[in-house]
């Protein structure tokens, strides 16, 4: 007797648990490698020297009160755009650039008829950096934009604000290598604030000192 065909096992049906299983490990396959396996460079001085050196320098007790970096909030103010919104454009392009972060647009909060501004008009973007991106940016800040500056002698140290936040302002976003010159709608500075949870201005100073921001002597 021949022997009877093997009916072919019909295909299971996905189920909404099966279909979440497979979305589940395609995710985990496109996650992208985790910030602690290869930390900033920045990041990675902070907890290897600048830590130790501030509990030695201010007699911490415990490595949590050491201050450490918040945020950093680049702004680009953009009067300009008033009269040609292109402008404001470029800056949002040249800011993502230098960033690695989509910003944000400012618009006014009251209208202003001497300046021909209306409530809500675009008149800038900001940019808000926390985590890695924040170690990133700085790092390349500290190293690469501030040595470009003619005739650079250090930062002032007295931009702090009295709780350890420290602001300065550029003159212009060539100093940042990512910005081409030919591609340069317009020149335009940018002011950017470094919050630290730090509670005095010397704890600041020395955060930032360590981490290697050039104060002027």
């Amino acid at each position: 007797m021949a022997k009877a065909k093997e009916k072919a096992k019909p295909e299971k049906e996905k189920t909404p648990k099966t279909e979440g299983r497979e979305k589940a490990k395609e995710k985990e396959k496109a996650r992208p490698v985790p910030e602690e396996v290869f930390p900033p460079r920045l990041k990675a001085r902070y907890r290897e020297k600048v830590i130790p050196d501030l509990m030695k320098q201010f007699s911490y007790k415990n490595p949590m009160q050491v201050p450490r970096l918040e945020k950093v909030v680049i702004n680009v103010g953009m009067g300009e755009a008033i009269q040609n919104a292109k402008l404001l454009e470029a800056a949002v392009n040249e800011l993502t650039l230098i960033t690695g972060q989509k910003p944000v647009v400012t618009r006014a909060k009251k209208s202003i008829s001497g300046f021909k501004l209306r409530q809500g008009m675009a008149i800038g973007c900001k940019v808000t950096l926390r985590g890695g991106r924040m170690y990133e940016f700085l790092d390349r800040f500290f190293n690469v934009a501030l040595p470009r500056i003619r005739d650079f002698k250090g930062v002032s140290p007295k931009s702090f604000d009295g709780r350890g936040n420290y602001s300065l302002g550029l003159k212009e976003q060539l100093l940042f290598p990512e910005i081409k010159y030919d591609d340069v709608v317009a020149t335009h500075g940018m002011d950017i604030t470094i919050a630290t949870t730090a509670r005095s201005n010397d704890e600041g100073k020395a955060l930032l000192g360590l981490l290697g921001l050039p104060f002027r002597t």
